[in-house]
């Protein structure tokens, strides 16, 4: 049984930072180009971040605010949010790749007021 856990959402000020956690269970994530996804209401769901064995790699609208990093000890993926913005609120979602369309977590809320 494959399963991503996402954690770490909330509700935050702007100007506040958030680490949302990405852990793996029954799956090595080791070795996987792993991403950040986010999802607004009324939006196409976007890449966020992505990170291989050698680089990362962002959007443009996060790109110096936002760090991807991993912990192959600890089988997780993290992104480091600073400096939020309202515009930064959504859903977002942490992905694996697997031969037959990718693993998907199930999402955290993140909520940034102004």
């Amino acid at each position: 049984q494959v399963q991503l856990v996402e954690s770490g959402g909330g509700l935050v000020q702007a100007g506040g930072s958030l680490r949302l956690s990405c852990a793996g269970f029954g799956i090595i994530l080791r070795s996987k180009t792993m991403g950040w996804y986010r999802q607004a209401p009324g939006k196409q769901r976007e890449l966020v971040a992505i990170i291989t064995s050698g680089w990362t790699n962002y959007a443009d609208a996060v790109k110096g605010r936002f760090t991807i990093s991993r912990d192959n000890a600890e089988n997780t993926v993290y992104l480091q949010m600073n400096s939020l913005k309202p515009e930064d609120t959504a859903v977002y979602y942490c992905h694996a790749p697997s031969p037959i369309g990718g693993y998907w977590g199930q999402g955290t809320q993140v909520t940034v007021s102004s």
